[in-house]
């Protein structure tokens, strides 16, 4: 693995680190994005697995997006247009010509892509896993006050318990009364992950309004090159599958694949099937 740290655009800093091929070329690199509250380093496993799936001459480089990790804290302004920038800056420290994102990250990366229309910075390749898209206000924002709320008072519990009825709808855990499931998250919130997650819940908070401000529609990413390969788990939340089903069909010339074992963290967690499929996307 190679570390590095790149200046950004506003004189912060982005954490970058690559498996693989160290020297490889643009064209046999994949810049992978990662989703909300997740470091770089979550994805150690999985980068190194696409590395070795993709085969020799390949590599692979994730960074930490703003506020996490090694990267410096959300600007003042952060928005959508900082990730976009930051997406920008690593790919001009990289050569890399695919890109691979990751639930919010997948919001990034098509964002990112959207907007480098009919300029340089449009990868060869573009493939997203459970993108997490607010098309046509299909994302319900209301939990995010008080999740903003109980992140700003330090109730890491009701912080944790508004995330996860959030984005568990329709879960077992999602039909727990709060007060509860409050006290069972401030109890797992002291296990070595959920210690991460406090340290970038704040962060978190930035991320997620900057995603889903505002609904996108889904002719709006017609625009993404037509070989965008859009990707679902078939045990994640039905809204995932929902999501990549419409953005497949407003993008002429896109694939769609369901992964039938896949679940939301199948990509950190390095599972087989997925590495296999998203290997042979880049390089079939």
């Amino acid at each position: 693995m190679k570390e590095q740290v790149l200046p950004t655009h506003d004189g912060g800093r982005l954490a970058l680190y690559s498996y693989g091929t160290e020297d490889a070329p643009g064209e046999r690199r994949v810049l992978v994005i990662g989703g909300a509250f997740l470091t770089a380093l979550i994805y150690r496993p999985f980068s190194e697995a696409l590395a070795n799936g993709l085969g020799e001459g390949w590599a692979v480089d994730v960074y930490d997006r703003r506020g996490r990790g090694s990267s410096s804290e959300q600007p003042a302004d952060y928005s959508m247009a900082t990730e976009i920038a930051d997406v920008r800056t690593v790919l001009d420290a990289t050569g890399a010509r695919n890109i691979l994102g990751h639930s919010l990250g997948g919001s990034v990366a098509l964002n990112a892509v959207q907007e480098f229309t009919g300029t340089a910075y449009v990868p060869d390749k573009l493939a997203v896993y459970d993108p997490a898209v607010n098309i046509d206000g299909s994302i319900d924002t209301g939990w995010l006050d008080g999740f903003e709320d109980a992140v700003n008072n330090g109730r890491v519990g009701h912080a944790l318990a508004h995330m996860k009825k959030a984005t568990s709808a329709g879960s077992a855990m999602s039909k727990i009364p709060e007060p509860v499931l409050a006290g069972l998250m401030a109890v797992l919130s002291r296990t070595k992950v959920n210690k991460m997650f406090r340290e970038v819940m704040p962060s978190g908070v930035g991320e997620l309004r900057a995603a889903y401000k505002e609904a996108d529609h889904a002719r709006d990413f017609s625009v993404l090159p037509a070989n965008t390969h859009f990707m679902a788990g078939g045990k994640s939340p039905s809204y995932y599958k929902a999501t990549a089903e419409r953005l497949h069909a407003a993008v002429p010339g896109s694939t769609y694949e369901l992964s039938p074992k896949g679940f939301h963290g199948s990509i950190p967690a390095a599972v087989d099937e997925l590495v296999t499929d998203i290997s042979q996307y880049f390089n079939g």
